[in-house]
């Protein structure tokens, strides 16, 4: 490190060239490349400026802000150096022009069968991305069985707003379900168009703000839910959801087979459930086979159907459970491959 006398040599271009040299790991181009630098501020020899994230979720922040700042500080003249962040998630292109609302991000969370925890998955990962800073929103489409709306807590209708129904919203997420509108205990026998028409209107007949995410709870199987998703909307990825025994596995590698046909890109493999009850290790070898990543192993924990009953995610009840954090981790995974999906192999991005 130099001192202060070498100032003349201490301007923006230099501190520019010195970011060129620090990578961002999960997109492989350098900072400055990748247009993440923004309001540098030389101030006798004090350095700051802004990084800005492709996701608030950003799992590795900290070893970006460690190389930038240590990049920085060996430029003659810098005497101290203030690393600031904001994020600017990037929309997925196919979404443009082809969906007339404003989100950023489609995330399809489906799985084989019931009862491997799917929207346990869906409810803890939209949670814990508003937690990062994210702007989030939560499409029940599992119109035969909504359980979003449990899982946050919310009851009653959704209010009109131009005839539009606006979100009902907790801990920072907006939510929308089927089971908002429909009298208690009432079953959905819809198939074909009927279903398809209500899931176009769950998107296109909601007031969504500004979301960066919107993570879509889809029924268990492969039928025409999945199909009449497909159909309606641009997904930016899909994700599995499994428990660890065979016979979930072998349901799991039937709806990556769904996705596969649809064209949804798979984001990866979730194994939930996972331990000493039900085993280890299925979510992986499902990964495996459908040649995809294997995002996270959840473990069971009780606190996970408490949580799930009251309407209190573990996220949020026992957020220091080993469980919590798993989750937390799996929210920023996923993002984090979202933003490699977004800027794609060669970014045309400009430097400012």
């Amino acid at each position: 490190m130099s001192g202060a006398g070498n100032s003349s040599q201490l301007s923006p271009e230099a501190v520019l060239k010195a970011l060129s040299t620090v990578q961002e790991p999960e997109l492989h181009k350098d900072l400055v490349t990748l247009n993440m630098i923004r309001d540098i501020n030389i101030d006798s020899g004090a350095v700051d400026f802004n990084i800005v994230l492709t996701t608030p979720a950003c799992p590795l922040r900290g070893q970006i802000e460690r190389e930038a700042a240590a990049a920085v500080q060996a430029i003659p003249g810098v005497t101290a150096v203030n690393v600031r962040f904001t994020a600017d998630v990037r929309t997925d292109h196919r979404i443009i022009g082809k969906l007339n609302i404003p989100v950023k991000n489609i995330i399809a969370v489906a799985s084989g069968k019931g009862g491997v925890g799917k929207s346990t998955i869906s409810t803890n990962m939209a949670v814990s991305l508003a937690l990062d800073g994210a702007k989030v929103g939560v499409l029940d489409a599992d119109i035969y069985g909504p359980n979003i709306p449990m899982m946050f807590g919310l009851t009653g209708r959704p209010r009109v707003d131009n005839n539009k129904m606006v979100p009902l919203e907790r801990y920072g997420v907006q939510v929308i379900s089927m089971g908002f509108l429909m009298p208690e205990g009432e079953a959905v026998v819809w198939r074909g168009p009927m279903l398809h028409k209500a899931i176009q209107q769950l998107f296109t007949d909601v007031r969504w703000r500004d979301l960066d995410y919107l993570i879509v709870d889809l029924p268990p199987g492969t039928g025409d839910a999945q199909l009449s998703l497909a159909q309606s909307v641009p997904l930016t990825g899909g994700i599995i959801v499994t428990s660890p025994q065979a016979v979930s596995v072998s349901d799991a590698l039937r709806g990556g087979k769904a996705f596969e046909r649809m064209e949804v890109p798979i984001i990866g493999v979730v194994e939930n459930m996972s331990g000493e009850i039900f085993g280890t290790g299925g979510g992986q070898d499902a990964a495996k086979k459908l040649r995809v990543d294997f995002l996270a192993r959840i473990p069971l924990d009780a606190r996970v159907r408490t949580g799930g009953d009251s309407g209190e995610p573990i996220v949020i009840l026992a957020p220091e459970s080993d469980t919590a954090k798993e989750l937390r981790n799996l929210a920023r995974i996923v993002a984090a491959k979202i933003s490699v999906m977004a800027v794609g192999p060669e970014p045309q991005l400009k430097i400012i």
